[in-house]
């Protein structure tokens, strides 16, 4: 098992930056790819950004590439999203989830791949 909890969201204006955190405990956290999804209200949840487990490889959704960047820690079993340029569409409930796997480039963007999720931390973007 492995336990997920997300910290450092909230309200921000348009244009500014927040950083999200995701702390993992329970099985080994460097054997597990990491990723960010989020749900906005009234929509089906979508996939942001995930990282490998060995940190070298990475892949972002087209609407948040180069705005936001996903790194981890795996000395802290820590997974961070570093969001800037927020916008209101940014708004929503984001997850981070951990998905298993010996390949050391995996980076799955689909949820069903992914096997443990955190409760989630909601970021509002007023404009």
């Amino acid at each position: 098992q492995v336990q997920l909890v997300e910290s450092g969201g909230g309200l921000v204006q348009a244009g500014g930056s927040l950083r999200l955190s995701c702390a993992a405990s329970g099985r080994t956290f460097s054997s597990y790819a990491m990723g960010w999804f989020r749900q906005a209200p009234g929509k089906e949840r979508e996939f942001v950004a995930v990282i490998s487990w060995s940190g070298g490889s990475t892949r972002y959704a087209d609407s948040v590439k180069d705005r936001f960047t996903i790194s981890r820690d795996n000395a802290k079993n820590t997974v961070f999203l570093q969001m800037n340029s927020l916008k209101p569409e940014d708004t929503a409930v984001y997850y981070c989830a951990a998905a298993g796997s010996s390949i050391s480039i995996y980076v799955p963007t689909a949820e069903r791949l992914y096997d443990y999720w955190g409760q989630g931390t909601q970021v509002t973007v007023s404009s």
